[in-house]
């Protein structure tokens, strides 16, 4: 995955995606991302593009954004923590 551009901000990133038309928020529940259109497994999305943050002096304070892709069509925007604040278990996000 080639990224398009840089983002110097998650909410700059989370902006500029929204603008392209990735206007779902997405969120982990167990082992799917959900949103108001539904659950998907990883078998059912595909993520586009990702950004990843990283705090100045906080791990804590990492963060990624990922561009996604669901088999129905529904494009959107998953904010996580990276790193020592990763809690998602898909293939697709390592």
């Amino acid at each position: 995955m080639q990224h398009k551009t840089h983002y110097d901000t998650v909410s700059e990133a989370v902006s500029e995606l929204r603008n392209q038309g990735y206007t779902t928020d997405f969120n982990v529940e167990g082992n799917n991302i959900v949103c108001s259109d539904g659950k998907f497994d990883e078998d059912n999305f595909e993520i586009e593009d990702v950004y990843r943050y990283e705090g100045n002096s906080d791990p804590a304070d990492e963060a990624a954004v990922y561009a996604i892709r669901c088999s129905n069509g529904v494009k959107g925007i998953l904010v996580t923590g990276y790193g020592i604040s990763a809690d998602i278990k898909f293939k697709k996000f390592k």
